[in-house]
């Protein structure tokens, strides 16, 4: 139970986190792509390697905080079902081009930027 509500916990913050973050980069970027949604994943991604990097440096992370921190925060903060609708959404308006360009870069660079964030926790 006590994970659970860690998991609520973090991920009250990380949605809000990510709504937050979104409007910001549409307040700079022009919504002619889903940039929030990119940035969002992006740097979702990069604090999950953050986050699991610093846990292999160590003796792991606890139960508690792989609940908080990566299921409940992270998991709130990062938009993967967001980033399916506008790739459909792309698709479904003709911006074919764009929905692809859309997978590639979020997932290509979202695993790039989760390597990263393990490989600045390394000694």
């Amino acid at each position: 139970m006590r994970e659970l509500m860690l998991v609520a916990l973090g991920g009250a913050v990380g949605s809000v986190a990510r709504v937050v973050t979104t409007g910001a980069v549409y307040r700079i970027l022009p919504a002619t792509y889903p940039w929030g949604t990119t940035a969002v994943n992006l740097a979702g991604s990069f604090a999950f390697g953050l986050v699991v990097g610093w846990g292999m440096t160590r003796d792991g992370l606890s139960p508690e905080a792989r609940a908080l921190l990566l299921s409940g925060l992270l998991g709130g903060f990062t938009t993967f079902s967001a980033f399916s609708f506008e790739t459909v959404e792309l698709m479904a308006t003709g911006y074919y081009t764009r929905a692809m360009v859309n997978v590639v870069l979020q997932v290509a660079l979202g695993t790039a930027a989760l390597w990263v964030g393990i490989t600045f926790t390394r000694p």
